[in-house]
């Protein structure tokens, strides 16, 4: 017999009962029944009771251990009655009746609980995180995240996919955030950087001849906390291929991911055909350019209704600002004075002056419009506004007014919380889209000039002609987001490859040729030597498996994760270093200035 075990804690059934076997793991829990022991034994694959009764040859070191022992248990397999089985437990119609027990390894008293899910702070957890990983949920979702990416790299190859490697020591990239940078011992004052996404590699790779590549790519990012995102790095499913469109790309990848999401979608309906919205659709209807489609309220522009009309402060917006517009913001079952008014409460502690609203209720058989707004606009008004959105009885209308650039994340904002506290989410649901048609530049506003609006190797619609045809503020690029209840999970576009609109397009936002050659000068000069179209996504694994297992948080779905202030409590990084590897590297550390009190 094997020096541990001859089975996993998972394996045994009633069709093993009478075979002798040997089982090791931990101590999960003790239970003493007067006198007769039952020890629960866990290990990776499941949990077995082991029984110890006085006449045992191991009662006596039964009764010493205790809760995360190691221990070794020899015994035989026996049923339990029918009273004692345990139908959650694949193992729960048997238990082992123990003859021999050997302590393997034994546990100091625990900083936190193993057994069951209760809450517990998070420095606490992150710390002993080797023994919050023991815990069952997010055992299991560790599990979990291994066999989606199983699945991913599965489905990838299917579709004619191949998996490259791309470094990890690399030069900086203007990828938007900050670098992590690592100093050169052999080339003194000389530093690599991290990559935050292999985005110039894999094009690289299309440059030298390759068609279809992905990984499972690590990316490193010296980012400022975020809640939808981990501090210092993430993994993403990457990729990019060759000689393809936008639709080419949206085409290969839809089935890729549906499929990953129907396999670990516990039943929950999958979206089968992903819409395609328009990223400035998406703002108007949804306030958001990741919008969560299992919210049924769109927004929509009422402003004909509000020009003129007796209700003087929207009136006037309109009259004042050729920009302006009043937007409504449906709420079926939300027309009770009562959540008009929470909702009111709720924008001004969101530094508004407040949310006007409409609601309306039957007077007999007449539908009839309540509140300062409907008393206003009057009566026509009222109901025309009722007429466009399909509002009757019990229903309620929130509206925003201004220039919409500067009221859309509000209005996004409200939509979110009445559609959450009228209980309008289908949250039983994964609803996907594609967010397609996002702005090649934005506004600066700090430094007054155009900048790129996302990744500034993607293609401008039109070229080298949209770039040099218009108005930079209204080109668009072939650039598309996948987004599933309210997250983006990938992101992606049609790369530039073109040396001259690559240029171009670089000082558009005040780049010279010469800094782009400096800064991009792997990439610019392989587009000089035959660079096939191409494009490409990269997909945010962390996300996909955080909606896949339900988990509210990041950190539950990451081994060994950092803590909001981008420190790893576990192994105590970022820790000082000494001074020798400080002469090695050339570096001195420069104290932070003392401010003056």
């Amino acid at each position: 017999m094997h020096a541990y075990r001859s089975h996993t804690c998972a394996q045994l059934r009633k069709s093993d009962v009478g075979a002798n076997v040997r089982l090791s793991g931990w101590v999960h829990r003790v239970r003493d029944h007067g006198g007769l022991l039952f020890i629960d034994m866990r290990d990776h694959y499941g949990l077995t009771q082991i029984v110890a009764d006085p006449d045992s040859p191991c009662f006596k070191v039964a009764e010493t251990v205790r809760g995360e022992w190691v221990i070794r248990v020899d015994g035989e397999v026996k049923a339990r009655t029918a009273e004692t089985a345990n139908a959650n437990l694949p193992t729960g119609e048997i238990e082992i009746f123990a003859r021999s027990m050997e302590v393997l390894s034994k546990a100091k008293e625990l900083p936190l609980p193993v057994f069951g899910e209760p809450d517990y702070p998070e420095d606490i957890r992150l710390k002993y995180r080797f023994l919050d990983l023991r815990r069952e949920t997010l055992h299991r979702n560790i599990v979990q995240r291994t066999k989606i990416i199983a699945e991913m790299r599965k489905r990838m190859g299917d579709v004619g996919f191949t998996e490259f490697s791309t470094p990890i020591l690399t030069a900086s990239s203007p990828e938007g955030a900050r670098d992590f940078l690592v100093p050169s011992r052999l080339h003194e004052g000389s530093f690599y950087a991290l990559p935050q996404a292999p985005q110039i590699y894999k094009q690289l790779i299309m440059v030298s001849g390759f068609d279809r590549y992905f990984q499972i790519a690590p990316c490193f990012r010296d980012e400022d906390p975020r809640a939808d995102r981990l501090p210092g790095e993430f993994y993403q499913l990457d990729l990019e291929m060759s000689f393809v469109e936008q639709e080419d790309v949206l085409s290969t990848m839809e089935p890729v991911l549906r499929s990953v999401f129907e396999t670990f979608a516990d039943g929950k309906p999958v979206t089968q055909t992903f819409p395609r919205i328009a990223y400035d659709d998406a703002m108007r209807k949804y306030g958001s350019d990741k919008p969560d489609l299992r919210n049924p309220i769109v927004m929509e522009a009422v402003s004909e209704h509000f020009a003129g009309s007796g209700f003087k402060v929207f009136a006037n917006i309109l009259a004042n600002d050729p920009k302006a517009e009043v937007w409504a913001i449906p709420a079926r079952t939300g027309g009770s004075r009562a959540f008009c008014d929470r909702m009111n409460s709720w924008a001004q502690g969101e530094g508004q002056p407040g949310l006007g609203y409409i609601f309306w209720r039957k007077e007999g058989d007449k539908l009839e419009g309540a509140g300062p707004i409907a008393k206003n606009i009057g009566e026509e008004r009222t109901a025309a506004i009722a007429a466009q959105l399909g509002l009757g009885d019990g229903d309620a209308c929130f509206f925003v007014a201004g220039d919409p650039k500067k009221f859309v994340a509000f209005a996004g904002a409200a939509r979110t919380r009445a559609g959450e506290e009228l209980n309008l989410v289908d949250r039983d649901r994964f609803e996907l889209c594609w967010i397609v048609d996002f702005p090649f530049f934005e506004w600066n506003e700090d430094e007054k000039k155009i900048d790129f609006a996302h990744n500034p190797f993607s293609m401008p619609q039109g070229g080298m002609e949209g770039l040099e045809g218009g108005e930079p503020l209204s080109l668009k690029a072939f650039q598309y987001d996948m987004v599933c209840n309210g997250f983006e999970i990938a992101s992606g576009g049609i790369r530039n490859h073109l040396p001259e609109t690559m240029v171009k397009a670089f000082e558009m936002v005040g780049l010279s040729r010469e800094t782009v050659e400096e800064r991009f000068g792997g990439l610019y000069r392989a587009f000089q030597y035959g660079a096939p179209p191409h494009g490409g996504m990269a997909a945010g694994i962390d996300r996909i498996v955080m909606l896949l297992v339900g988990a509210k948080n990041l950190r539950e779905v990451t081994m060994f994760p950092m803590n909001q202030q981008a420190q790893d409590l576990l192994m105590n990084a970022p820790s000082q270093a000494t001074s020798q590897q400080l002469r090695e590297l050339h570096l001195r550390v420069a104290p932070t200035a003392k401010k003056d009190a």
